[in-house]
C-alpha cells in the first residue's frame, strides 16, 4: 500500500472509537505515511516490520515516521473539549456573526488554527477544508445566503438547524474547546437533514424550557 494511498480505513474506524476528538484533530493533519506508522504501532501496538510492508518503507525509516508524528502529536496540546453549552453557544453565535458580517479577522479568532470542517452532501458526495484560513475563507464566501438560523443541541453540544423558506435545508454541529471551534460538521443530505433537524430543534427547545 502506498503511503499517498491514504490510511487503513479499518484502523482509521478503530481510532475514532479508541482517542479523544483532540487527538483525532492533530493525527488528521499528519501525513498519510506518518499517521499509519503513529496509529497502528503507538495505538494498535503493530511491529515497525509488520508496518514497514503496509507503508512500503524500511523498518528503520518506518520507525523515524512513528517517532517523528509522536514529536508533532505531543507538541499540538490541544484544549479539552467545552462542556459547557452556554459557552458553546456563545462561540458558535460569534463564529456565524462574524461570518454574515464577512470579517475573515473574527472568524479565524474563533477558529482553532487546525480546525476541520466537513460537509456531508448525500449521494453529491462530501467537502472537507481544514485549517482555520480555509475554513473562514468558505464560511466568509456563504455569509450572502438567504437562510435562518435555529439553534438546536446536536450530539449533546451546540449546533444549529439551517431553513430557507422555513425548511430545513441543513444541520450542523460544533466542537468547541478553550473558547474556539474545533471541528464543524454539516449534514446537507435532504434525506438527513429531513430525519435530523426536528428532533434537534425539539432538545434545545426542552433545555430552554
Amino acid at each position: 500500500m502506498s503511503p499517498e494511498a491514504g490510511s487503513d480505513p479499518e484502523a482509521e474506524a478503530v481510532l475514532a472509537d479508541s482517542v479523544g476528538f483532540a487527538l483525532q484533530i492533530v493525527i488528521g493533519t499528519l501525513a498519510p505515511a506518518e499517521r499509519l506508522a503513529f496509529v497502528l504501532h503507538d495505538i494498535f501496538d503493530l511491529p515497525f516490520d509488520e508496518i514497514a510492508a503496509i507503508v512500503g518503507r524500511t523498518p528503520q525509516a518506518t520507525r523515524q515516521l512513528a517517532s517523528r508524528a509522536r514529536r508533532r502529536v505531543k507538541e499540538a496540546e490541544l484544549p479539552a473539549q467545552e462542556r459547557d453549552l452556554a459557552r458553546q453557544r456563545k462561540v458558535v453565535d460569534a463564529f456565524f456573526a462574524a461570518g454574515r458580517a464577512g470579517d475573515f479577522d473574527a472568524l479565524v479568532s474563533v477558529l482553532h488554527p487546525d480546525v476541520v470542517a466537513r460537509v456531508d452532501l448525500g449521494t453529491s458526495g462530501s467537502k472537507m477544508a481544514r485549517g482555520a484560513a480555509a475554513v473562514a475563507r468558505h464560511a466568509r464566501q456563504g455569509a450572502g445566503v438567504d437562510a435562518e438560523l435555529h439553534h438546536a443541541l446536536i450530539n449533546g453540544a451546540a449546533g444549529v438547524v439551517v431553513t430557507r423558506a422555513g425548511l430545513p435545508i441543513a444541520v450542523i454541529s460544533f466542537t468547541v474547546a478553550a473558547d474556539r471551534i474545533v471541528e464543524i460538521d454539516t449534514i446537507a443530505d435532504p434525506e438527513r437533514v429531513a430525519k435530523l433537524a426536528v428532533p434537534a430543534l425539539a432538545r434545545y427547545q426542552i433545555l430552554e424550557g
